[in-house]
């Protein structure tokens, strides 16, 4: 069973940076393309980043402003986001997101596996 497992929330104050991580376990095939989402408080869940492995290219959402940075290492199907100079409307639940091969649609919201989620707390 595929299982997406996220870390590296937590508490930082407006202006620090935090390192999100989420491993793919339980998968025969590499995940492309990995994302990250999140969803604010009273809010719908929306895209931040993506990372497609087959050509290396990344995507991130407008609000991210060059301050996020999505990587990962494919063989491993693991994931990162590095979040720099952090806003409190980054507060939210976390979300990692993988598409396993012949699961097609947008790489913006089309994921056949996402975790649990991981809670993001940015304090003025």
């Amino acid at each position: 069973q595929v299982q997406l497992v996220e870390s590296g929330g937590g508490l930082v104050q407006a202006g620090g940076s935090l390192r999100l991580s989420c491993a793919a376990s339980g998968s025969t095939f590499n995940m492309s393309p990995m994302g990250w989402f999140r969803q604010a408080p009273g809010k719908e869940r929306e895209f931040v980043a993506v990372i497609t492995w087959s050509d290396g290219k990344t995507d991130d959402a407008d609000f991210v402003e060059g301050r996020f940075t999505i990587s990962g290492d494919s063989a491993k199907n693991t994931v990162y986001l590095q979040m720099n100079r952090m806003k409190t409307e980054a507060t939210g639940v976390y979300y990692c997101a993988g598409r396993t091969p012949y699961y097609s649609g947008s790489v913006y919201h089309d994921y056949n596996y996402w975790g649990q989620g991981t809670q993001v707390t940015v304090s003025s």
